[in-house]
């Protein structure tokens, strides 16, 4: 499959008639619906619903409005970029075009350890869920093993190929769709005890102070809601006209899966009875709570095994895409075990290995995590540090080509709107960094409080000795700052033609 160069001497860099290894086998449905249970609005609601009410009050639910209208600044920028670029791996082939080897390299380096670590918290969160189900106490350690069989389960369905990935996705977000709709009319016809006002009352969240820095706190439920959108780019080589699709999936995610999480939030909200309680800690597992008492407890379980079923999707979903990240490294020789982690099993159409491994290292993070105070939450604001981070690499990398002379020439593109969308997309994505990073617990030791930056820090600290040390990042001849037209080729596929910018 070749591509006309770009106008401005671009090329669109999808792989050569014959070079990906994938299969073609997922249609758009599927391709949205990966993105859908990766976004997964019961997943993120259902994890951080308590935390957020605890710190803001019922007002915390404008957080999804927040959150989705910055992300929706940046699905539209990826759109563009994939559209030109439909490459697996995501983020990583997309920066190495957009601006070259070394920013490409940290980039994924970056999102790599985030989509590690957001794959110990979607399992994490499923912990007491499947207490509940199967009817123990949920402990720490307990929570520690559900994690790890859960991610044992999903790295085995991804085994299984792209016809199981997109049936896995199908039926997540049908199971989802579905169980969030039903639960979220139940509870609004016969567990309803507030009116909408309530939207717009803290209940004492914010005590005499103002209310911003509280819901700013509360804010992390709708930037843990919107991301998932970029997985449907992380498959491009499996789905057939990607330049179409892949835009279409991105924007469709974010409408759907925003107004569901919303939805879900909204009826959790109108059905817990005392927000003080909440607030001051006595009611500590309002979903939880809420779900027995409005449904009994047989509803109440049915309505857990549909829950885990959207944590095992959301769970394939994003092994699925950290897969590809490392397969897509390992390809470019871009990191250690290169050789071995762009192994390809022909029969079934995955990289083993690069699976594996996004596999094991969410285990073992789940492991660690037994020595951090409130490690849910923790590991939730790292992912999100993480995910956002890598997502503003690119961001910031496109408008640097545009700013240079970039005009994308797949079949989605934004016009004379695209400088400011991208704009928009960096000011909103440095805002929520800056807010996920910012220490709000004085009263536990300096390095927890810090545990988010310094973990980021320590990421990149280690990526950047990793890269000037080994200097993977100038292995391959994959194209990398072909968007710019003074420094770009004609050649843009994902093998060794044409010349490579040596940043």
């Amino acid at each position: 499959m070749t591509h006309p160069a770009t106008p401005g001497g671009a090329a669109d860099a999808g792989p050569q008639e014959g070079e990906s290894e994938f299969r073609k086998e997922m249609g758009p449905w599927a391709n949205f619906a990966l993105g859908f249970t990766y976004l997964s609005p019961v997943v993120s609601t259902y994890t951080l619903f308590g935390t957020a009410l605890a710190d803001g009050g019922p007002p915390m639910i404008w957080a999804f409005v927040l959150a989705g209208c910055g992300q929706f600044l940046v699905a539209l920028v990826f759109g563009e970029v994939v559209a030109q670029y439909p490459i697996a791996g995501g983020v990583y082939p997309w920066a190495r075009r957009l601006w070259g080897k070394r920013w490409a390299w940290m980039t994924g380096w970056v999102y790599l350890w985030a989509l590690l670590v957001t794959i110990t918290s979607v399992a994490y969160g499923a912990g007491p869920y499947i207490a509940i189900l199967l009817g123990y106490d949920a402990t720490v350690h307990t929570t520690v093993l559900c994690t790890i069989a859960l991610i044992v389960i999903a790295v085995l369905i991804n085994y299984a190929g792209t016809k199981a990935l997109s049936w896995a996705a199908l039926i997540g977000f049908s199971a989802e769709l579905i169980g969030a709709l039903a639960v979220g009319v139940i509870l609004l016809t016969t567990h309803r005890f507030h009116g909408l006002d309530v939207l717009f009352d803290d209940y004492g969240a914010a005590g005499d102070g103002s209310y911003l820095p509280v819901f700013l706190g509360a804010a992390i439920i709708g930037f843990y809601q919107y991301y998932g959108f970029e997985a449907c780019g992380d498959v491009a080589e499996e789905v057939a006209h990607p330049g179409k699709v892949i835009p279409k999936a991105m924007r469709r995610t974010i409408y759907v899966g925003g107004a569901a999480a919303t939805f879900t939030c909204l009826t959790l909200l109108l059905a817990v009875v005392d927000y003080r309680a909440v607030i001051s800690g006595e009611d500590s597992d309002p979903v939880v709570r809420v779900l027995f008492d409005a449904l009994g407890e047989t509803g109440a379980r049915l309505v857990m095994a549909v829950v885990l079923i959207s944590f095992l999707s959301c769970t394939v979903s994003l092994q699925a895409a950290a897969g590809r990240l490392i397969y897509s490294y390992a390809r470019d020789e871009m990191i250690i075990g290169h050789k071995l982690l762009r192994k390809f099993s022909p029969k079934r159409a995955v990289p083993e290995y690069a699976l594996l491994l996004a596999a094991v290292i969410p285990a073992l993070i789940a492991v660690g995590s037994l020595i951090s105070t409130d490690a849910l939450t923790k590991i939730v604001s790292f992912a999100i540090l993480g995910i956002y981070a890598a997502f503003q690499m690119v961001v910031l990398a496109a408008l640097r080509a545009r700013l240079k002379g970039w005009r994308p020439s797949g079949e989605f593109r934004l016009g004379r709107w695209g400088l400011l969308v991208n704009a928009g997309a960096l000011a909103y994505g440095l805002f929520a960094i800056i807010n996920i990073s910012w220490p709000r617990t004085p009263d536990v030791p300096w390095y927890d409080n810090w545990i988010v930056l310094l973990s980021g820090g320590i990421v990149v600290a280690v990526g950047l000795v990793y890269m000037f040390t080994t200097h993977h990042y100038g292995r391959s001849d994959a194209p990398a700052g072909v968007a710019i037209p003074d420094r770009g080729n004609a050649n843009a596929g994902r093998g060794n033609q044409g010349k490579a910018n040596p940043d």
